[in-house]
């Protein structure tokens, strides 16, 4: 099997926003006639970001100052991603009687969030006007930050922030890895994926990543949890494979062998791995830890997910199955989303339709928004729960339950997406699917949830004493 170690790669920011035609020159604000007297010994508006430079999951703090008393004045956040999309978040405030704003205490009166929110100018991070449908922000070089330009502006604008100076802008940085983290691709052999070690010898407990079922390497995560110490492999495993001239997944044995790989790392506790499965990630960790004779995971967080599937399926026998219900039990919402939570609905009583919980066998955290639209993950923790305790393990089961969050719960201060487009079946059909979720709620499962989780995985995973995990200070 070969590995190929990656190297961060330098950047600049203004590349990064890829918005040269949108440059603007930040200059001191000029006051109204009448008002150059007033202003003239005032210093020049200023905007603090502190830390500028700070893992994704750490929050940061905005103050501005020198504004006049009781100005009114907009923060604004801008990012070009990836792909070229250009997002933005604002919120409207007042400044107090020294000219002063506190975004981390302030109540912002309006914009794309409102109230007392620290972190709301990220988590509300949306697409401007006349984006494409259907798009989420999704980070695919993690060894590059993500890139926020924060500014501030006169009054309460809503739009056509390009047509107007500044007061005050800065740049944020936004990193996935903390220093010394590495990536090395796995590829050339029985599996594809991406690891990330954290720095020093080890050995270090580790954590196999599943994502959902939209495939792909998505490594944000994997990169977020080697900064807090933990070995951390992400698996590609939704792809379809060709075989002996058929094209088919991966059977069974793949995430035997996935395991296996991790397990024997030398800067791997072999006795100490666990499972994250994300969605459809959370059936196949499930799957592995149950039926399994190799995969003999530590614990388990399961995000989102559901135990209903054949009991000793491989991934081509859910997906047969899950279609045989598709047509009669999809919906549609008023924008033509799809939605999939009825699919697996009712929950069977029958143990042959799924897993059986009550061989559970380790500790496993269950982490669900009560507004799922697109799978049963709370009609499913109930039959868990129910299983569990039936077989005398309910110490071993921990649900976290979010009202009015949706399905895709995902690190912190992520943006939320009540629907996007997702690419479907076999073919890879890009459809528009209704994940659920309200915002402010979905934002506040996501931060409340990482904490929680990253704390489970220490308890069970690290030795006492045990590896420190990487401080946010190094950043």
């Amino acid at each position: 099997m070969k590995t190929v170690e990656g190297r961060p790669q330098s950047c600049s920011c203004m590349e990064n926003l890829g918005l040269a035609g949108q440059r603007r020159r930040h200059r001191r604000f000029v006051p109204a006639a009448g008002e150059e007297l007033r202003m003239a010994d005032r210093p020049c508006p200023l905007l603090s970001v502190q830390p500028s430079r700070a893992l994704l999951d750490e929050r940061f703090t905005v103050h501005v100052l020198n504004l006049q008393p009781q100005q009114r004045v907009t923060v604004h956040v801008l990012h070009c991603s990836e792909d070229q999309d250009v997002w933005e978040a604002f919120g409207h405030y007042v400044g107090d009687a020294s000219g002063a704003v506190d975004v981390s205490t302030d109540v912002c009166l309006g914009g794309t969030y409102d109230g007392v929110e620290p972190m709301g100018l990220v988590w509300s991070i949306r697409p401007v006007p006349e984006s494409r449908k259907g798009i989420r922000l999704r980070k695919k070089d993690v060894q590059t930050p993500m890139v926020l330009t924060i500014s501030v502006y006169p009054g309460h604008l809503t739009e056509g922030f390009g047509q107007h100076t500044s007061l005050a802008s800065a740049v944020v940085e936004r990193w996935y890895v903390a220093p010394g983290v590495r990536r090395v691709t796995v590829s050339g052999g029985e599996v594809t994926a991406t690891l990330f070690l954290p720095p020093g010898p080890g050995p270090f407990p580790a954590v196999l990543d599943l994502g959902g079922g939209g495939g792909g390497l998505m490594e944000a995560r994997s990169a977020l949890l080697a900064s807090h110490g933990f070995v951390s492999m992400v698996l590609e495993y939704v792809s379809p494979r060709t075989s002996g001239g058929s094209v088919d997944y991966v059977g069974n044995r793949y995430f035997e062998n996935a395991f296996m790989f991790l397990q024997q790392h030398p800067q791997v506790c072999m006795d100490r791995v666990a499972i994250w499965g994300l969605s459809f990630g959370t059936s196949v960790a499930l799957s592995m830890a149950v039926n399994s004779s190799v995969v003999k995971p530590r614990c388990l967080v399961c995000v989102s997910g559901s135990h209903v599937q054949p009991a000793q399926a491989s991934i081509s026998e859910i997906f047969a199955d899950y279609a045989l219900n598709f047509k009669s039990r999809r919906r549609f919402d008023e924008e033509n989303c799809l939605i999939l939570h009825d699919l697996l609905l009712p929950i069977p009583t029958d143990l042959s339709k799924k897993l059986d919980m009550g061989r559970l066998p380790c500790p496993l955290l269950l982490v669900l928004g009560e507004d799922d639209q697109n799978w049963p993950a709370v009609e499913s923790a109930e039959d868990m729960k129910e299983m569990v305790e039936k077989a005398g393990n309910s110490h071993l089961l921990t649900v976290l339950s979010y009202p009015n969050a949706g399905h895709l719960i995902e690190p912190p201060y992520s943006p939320h997406f009540r629907s996007s487009n997702f690419p479907m079946g076999m073919e890879r059909k890009i459809t528009m699917v209704l994940w659920g979720g309200e915002t402010i709620a979905h934002a506040k499962a996501q931060e409340d949830s990482w904490l929680k989780a990253l704390d489970f995985l220490k308890k069970h995973l690290f030795q006492s004493p045990g590896p420190a995990a990487v401080p946010h200070s190094l950043l």
